[in-house]
């Protein structure tokens, strides 16, 4: 038995939700704000005994404007209610403990639900009340008078009133759900009214949800560091401990007493074995770090010159070694451990004492233990967090004939990528900000259905290649798709140039390359995260080349995130000695014989693109003529119900100059794009680091250097990487963005973040002299 889905309405940023639970460990992600947290709350308030922990700013915003206009009588206005559906997945087993929330006779399957919801408890009167008091406030307003503002005590509005009188006018109420008037996504049918839950023999709505249901939060806020605690007690303990090793009597020589202690002390070891053997038999299935981990033992510390501390006692030590034929191992106290191993057993102990409680409960244990474990990586490692993620499922395991009748759901809120990695996509609720005209609100999306309904070789290759490099896709506020490795080194200059405010933003920046980018495609619009593509337009000779289906073919991960386990070099990787001097340097004349799919350059006629995310996405053509003739919105996938929002973007025609000439051209790749549109600095003798620098061109027209570029790049001997570490390295003042990349970033800037104040214009500063070719 466990529970399979809950459904929350008007709590918070959750204006109306559904989350899919698994049976075992669900993990809600997403970014910051965006009602993680919330939901583990709303179990809380609505498992909580007293009502008295709701408050009036625990109704969604989009409820306010509902409560206030209820308030004033306006015609067809409802008063809202928090409610907070539970539905059970039942097995034959337990089916006697759900009587009490079956629907009916007729009832079959093997789902029962059970809402309770925080309503008005008399609507009627409530309304009395608030009019009265309004009238009351008016009656007291005071005008304004002058150099006094005008004063209307509260309150003005029916939200004013609840503020104050929230927990005196609404009430938890109860309710039983027929599965059967409800569809796949647990949307009550139009016109259903659930069956009240009325107390039968004795047993209310909360006893009857408490004998099915526990929830236990582990929260994020642990404080366990390395520091001794102050306080008024430990400070007269240490003082009488001083006081009797100066003044009273030694024990040192009566060998009586230490006898005594001896025996005693080794009593109490016996005893805290036994009873924290099975604790720490389940910590050691933490594994971690490996063999050289050191074991826990509970030891008493019956010192005689300590005995006045209050620290005395049992505590923690470390065994250095394994026993040998029953010999006395040497031991440490804890405090000589590692910080990040104690939070890691301090989270773990805490979790084992929630389970034990609940197991200890034996005449009316219910059958469902729920455990909210909020960030785990608060205090634990990238290595810790997942050890604990991988093995947080054994440690509190259910052995003998309970696990057929009792289980333990575990819910991680996180956004550690770390805890992803672990566990892949099926666990995942993904929880997403939208905004809308009336406020601020948050969906669900569950990952498990994005997972069934995607075709396997892209959801593997998806989520392979996320489990390598970038899980934090999932808590960004947005996402960059890059062609590759020298668009992600540069990426971060190139913001802080063209749209400096996305500093500010979380972006999750992906290298896909651009035979992979479309593979993002379904989990994009699955997210609905805003999306930034940046590619090449990847210009070859025609005919067009054959789509190639994702099921017949199925590629592996980007060559930066690919293990080279067959021996193959990346791209940028070279053997043999280095070419001449740049300066010097001639290409050597390539085959020009015309092969289809042949990289050419841009302007050549009936050219197409290579750029499987170009044809297969957006903007869904492959002639470059009409890659180049593409609007905005053609290369800009529109938002719908909430979607994503995507925009690709990929080198366009600009005007170079040189000399005295200019044309409009475009560039193949980013590099090509880069020299075209850094033209003098690029060919200055300064720039040569580059190695983008043709040797005379100072008679050249800017078709040859054109071309010459275009040969160089594309050449055996040009290393991408190092042209991206070379301009890293010098200042970001002398060289601008390409425009197709600038022109991106600030569209994204525009989507993801808040428009910044017009800054005053500046004198402009004298100019650079030109570079010399």
């Amino acid at each position: 038995m466990h529970v399979e889905a809950v459904r929350i309405r008007n709590f918070r940023r959750l204006r109306e939700v559904t989350i899919d639970l698994e049976s075992e460990l669900s993990i809600f992600v997403g970014p910051n704000n965006s009602g993680k947290t919330s939901a583990s709350h709303a179990f809380q308030l609505f498992m909580s005994p007293t009502r008295d922990r709701f408050s009036i700013h625990d109704f969604s915003f989009e409820s306010w404007a509902d409560i206030d206009a209820w308030g004033n009588a306006e015609d067809g206005a409802t008063l809202p209610a928090i409610s907070l559906d539970i539905w059970f997945n039942v097995d034959p087993a337990n089916l006697h403990r759900v009587v009490d929330l079956l629907p009916g006779l007729a009832w079959t399957g093997a789902t029962v639900g059970l809402r309770i919801e925080y309503a008005a408890s008399d609507p009627a009167s409530l309304l009395r009340s608030f009019q009265a008091a309004r009238d009351q406030a008016r009656a007291n307003a005071r005008p304004a008078t002058e150099g006094v503002a005008a004063y209307h005590p509260p309150p003005r509005t029916l939200r004013e009133y609840l503020a104050e009188y929230l927990n005196r006018e609404f009430e938890l109420r109860y309710f039983i759900l027929d599965r059967s008037r409800f569809d796949n996504e647990f949307v009550e049918h139009v016109g259903y009214s659930p069956q009240p839950l009325t107390p039968d023999k004795g047993r209310t709505g909360r006893d009857i949800l408490g004998s099915l249901l526990r929830v236990d939060v582990l929260h994020a806020q642990r404080h366990l560091s390395d520091a001794a605690a102050g306080g008024r007690a430990e400070d007269l303990s240490r003082r009488l401990s001083r006081f009797y090793e100066k003044n009273l009597e030694k024990r040192g020589d009566d060998f009586d007493a230490l006898s005594a202690l001896a025996g005693s002390e080794a009593l109490l070891n016996a005893h805290l074995d036994k009873v924290f053997e099975p604790t720490l038999t389940r910590l050691a299935r933490l594994g971690y770090p490996g063999l050289t981990n050191p074991r826990l033992l509970i030891k008493s510390t019956l010192n005689p010159t300590t005995i006045m501390s209050a620290n005395d006692g049992a505590r923690v030590h470390y065994a250095l070694s394994q026993p040998v034929d029953g010999s006395e191992v040497p031991t440490l106290p804890d405090r000589y451990n590692g910080l990040g191993f104690k939070n890691l057993i301090y989270m773990v102990v805490e979790l084992l004492d929630l389970h034990t409680q609940w197991m200890d409960t034996e005449e009316k244990r219910p059958p469902v233990h729920l455990i909210f474990i909020e960030e785990p990586e608060a205090h634990l490692h990238a290595q810790l967090q997942q050890v604990f993620v991988r093995k947080v499922l054994d440690i509190i395991a259910i052995e003998g004939a309970d696990a057929q009748h009792y289980g333990s759901q575990l819910v991680i809120t996180t956004h550690s990528p770390h805890i992803l990695y672990e566990r892949g996509f099926r666990p995942i609720r993904y929880f997403r900000r939208v905004s809308r005209e009336e406020g601020q609100a948050s969906e669900v999306l569950n990952l498990s259905a994005f997972y069934q309904r995607t075709r396997n070789p892209t959801r593997d290759f998806l989520e392979r290649y996320l489990k390598l490099t970038h899980c934090d896709l999932f808590f960004a506020d947005a996402a960059v798709l890059v062609e590759g490795n020298v668009e992600r080194l540069l990426l971060p200059q190139m913001i802080a140039k063209s749209a400096p405010r996305l500093q500010s933003a979380y972006l999750s920046i992906l290298e896909i390359g651009g035979a992979f980018g479309h593979r993002f495609k379904t989990l994009i619009e699955f997210l609905g995260i805003t999306t930034l593509v940046i590619t090449d337009i990847d210009s070859v000779l025609g005919p067009a080349p054959a789509l190639v289906d994702d099921e017949e073919d199925e590629p592996q991960p980007p060559a930066a995130a690919q293990a080279q386990d067959a021996g193959e070099l990346h791209p940028d990787q070279q053997v043999g000695p280095e070419p001449a001097a740049e300066e010097d340097e001639e290409e050597e004349d390539e085959d020009d014989e015309a092969k289809p799919g042949k990289a050419c350059m841009v302007h050549q006629p009936d050219a197409v693109t290579s750029n499987q995310t170009l044809a297969r996405w957006l903007p869904g053509v492959v002639a470059i003529a009409d890659l180049l003739a593409a609007s905005d919105d053609q290369r800009t996938q529109a938002r719908a119900d909430g979607g994503a929002l995507v925009r690709v973007t990929y080198q366009s025609n600009i005007d170079v100059t040189w000399g005295d000439e200019t044309v409009t051209i475009a560039g193949r790749t980013l590099e090509e794009a880069f020299a075209l549109e850094n033209l003098k600095h690029c060919q200055a003798k300064d720039g040569a680091s580059l190695k983008l620098r043709i040797p005379k061109n100072t008679n050249m027209t800017v078709a040859q250097l054109a071309e010459r570029l275009h040969k160089r790049i594309k050449g055996t001997w040009f290393n991408k990487t190092d042209f991206a570490l070379a301009l890293l390295a010098r200042d970001p003042e002398r060289w601008d963005v390409p425009s197709y990349i600038s022109d991106g970033l600030r569209w994204l800037e525009g989507e993801v973040t808040p428009p910044d104040e017009v800054p005053e214009a500046q004198p402009a500063e004298a100019a650079d002299e030109p570079e010399a070719a």
